[in-house]
């Protein structure tokens, strides 16, 4: 299908795709059947897309990347998701493609050089800090408890959070806390660069999760203990921490999904190749009309994912207010591309279950797309608000008539 991309975003596109069919998805199929990557290879990945010049397309060309707007560089991050090994291969792998972003745009320049262009150029990994255990903040990051207080020319942190992407791996984390506990905290929290090795950060252990994959980012419990930073380790404005926040997972919720609409993808077409190839009954499995309806719907469901998020993409760029956009779009699409990959499993039988076909890390790796950046049922809570804060007068008037015994009287005012 085609859409509204821009001739500068199909151009790096196509040398997307080009450098996955020629390049990571060979290097995929040599792994199958689960096996993690060394350093070695992600250093050969990353070599490749920078010779394919489709290296970390969202970064601006100041610090190595290829200066695209966010709306142009959406199409790459979608060709990157068709395997575990894209993102990590063009530098859009979360949660570091994320951490870029907002160290772009809220970093002052000190903090660029030490930790931003480290990051782009791969040479550290990066974590972001804020989902608190049980009685802090989680799907309701109001209820934070982390806090830091000024002492002097230093902050000191204490806290405990939880699934703290890409934790263990991490040379430095951002860190939610709370900075003005009086305040609300949406009014009184900020973000620190703390890095890991400082005295008082301890990695407690990587939560075990769903989904290793063959390249997936570790989260982590950390005790925060006194832990001390320079104030010239604030991220952006102080008790800003909420707003800087969302300016980062707005954004990364829509290349959340365009990697995952990727990944689907490729799940179908590994399923198509096999239901063509495959014959049982008297046919193929292609000819049965069942499964040619379910990949007509999955197609169709795709399609309807990717237009919205470039809508929401296009919202952002005007500088609108793009929140009940982007929920829509983390909604819908985190559904369907859990519904293609789950239908690609199925229709490869006993191989969608095995590990030498990448589907079932795919299937693994989709599930919780649903919980991550925000569970469904936090984003539903965001369209429903708006939805009912435009309720329709008229029809207000009209049900309230209606509901009148008097006034549906014959003749009745």
């Amino acid at each position: 299908m085609d859409y509204a991309d821009s001739d500068r975003a199909q151009e790096v596109a196509a040398r997307a795709r080009d450098l996955m069919e020629e390049v990571v998805l060979p290097i995929e199929r040599e792994r199958a059947g689960g096996m993690a990557v060394s350093g070695g290879t992600v250093a050969e990945l990353r070599e490749a897309a920078r010779e394919y010049d489709i290296y970390a397309p969202q970064i601006s060309e100041e610090y190595g990347g290829m200066g695209l707007s966010f709306r142009d560089a959406l199409p790459a991050f979608e060709e990157a998701g068709r395997s575990q090994l894209g993102p990590v291969a063009m530098r859009v792998d979360a949660p570091d493609e994320g951490n870029m972003h907002l160290l772009e745009l809220a970093g002052n320049e000190l903090q660029k050089e030490t930790y931003l262009q480290p990051l782009v150029d791969g040479e550290i990994a990066s974590g972001f800090s804020m989902t608190e255990p049980l009685e802090g903040g989680g799907s309701d990051p109001k209820m934070i408890q982390t806090t830091a207080e000024k002492d002097g020319d230093e902050w000191v942190i204490d806290g405990h959070k939880w699934w703290t992407s890409n934790g263990l791996e991490a040379d430095v984390l951002i860190v939610l806390a709370r900075t003005d506990q009086d305040a609300h905290p949406y009014e009184g929290c900020s973000l620190f660069l703390v890095p890991a090795d400082a005295d008082g950060v301890d990695i407690v252990r990587d939560v075990p999760h769903m989904g290793g994959g063959v390249r997936e980012a570790s989260h982590a419990e950390i005790l925060y203990q006194n832990v001390r930073v320079p104030e010239e380790h604030l991220l952006g404005e102080l008790d800003n921490g909420f707003t800087h926040a969302q300016e980062r997972l707005g954004p990364a919720r829509l290349t959340h999904c365009m990697r995952f609409s990727g990944m689907a993808q490729r799940a179908l077409e590994v399923a198509k190749a096999y239901l063509t190839e495959r014959e049982a009954f008297g046919s193929s499995l292609a000819d049965k009309q069942a499964l040619r309806y379910q990949i007509a719907e999955a197609e169709a469901n795709l399609h309807v994912a990717r237009t919205a998020i470039r809508d929401a993409a296009d919202r952002i760029a005007a500088g609108e207010d793009a929140r009940v956009a982007v929920s829509m779009c983390k909604v819908y699409a985190a559904r369907v591309t859990q519904d293609a990959i789950d239908l690609a499993v199925q229709c490869l039988g006993a191989n969608g279950i095995g590990k030498d076909l990448p589907v079932s890390d795919f299937y693994e790796a989709i599930r919780k797309f649903r919980i991550v950046d925000g569970a469904d049922e936090v984003h539903k809570r965001v369209i429903a608000r708006h939805a009912f804060d435009d309720v329709d007068e008229a029809e207000l008037e009209a049900l309230t008539r209606f509901n009148d015994p008097v006034s549906r009287r014959p003749g009745g005012n």
